[in-house]
């Protein structure tokens, strides 16, 4: 159980961390994410999403295309381990923060 646990932040982890490299988002806007922020309605990664930067207020447009193939990944894997929430990166162990 201990390594499915590993597993399943690991490649939450993963993603934060492309998500925000690739946008230059603080952790805590990526935090923030909704699947409808960045997934369309058929499942597909947005080619652009807009954000309101938690610290400063201010619009923000988020290029996904450079992170478009981990996100399709990502979203493929919150389905295998059956992790519905509206949140992009649900808790691990509370999926519905």
């Amino acid at each position: 159980m201990q390594q499915n646990h590993s597993f399943r932040a690991g490649r939450r982890s993963y993603t934060i961390f492309q998500v925000g490299k690739a946008t230059l988002l603080r952790v805590s806007d990526v935090m923030k994410l909704k699947k409808t922020d960045v997934f369309n309605l058929d499942g597909t990664v947005k080619q652009t999403a807009f954000i309101h930067d938690q610290k400063t207020g201010k619009g923000n447009t988020l290029y996904l295309k450079p992170v478009q193939q981990d996100l399709m990944l990502y979203h493929a894997w919150l389905i295998q381990q059956n992790l519905n929430s509206e949140w992009l990166f649900p808790s691990t162990s509370r999926p519905e923060r």
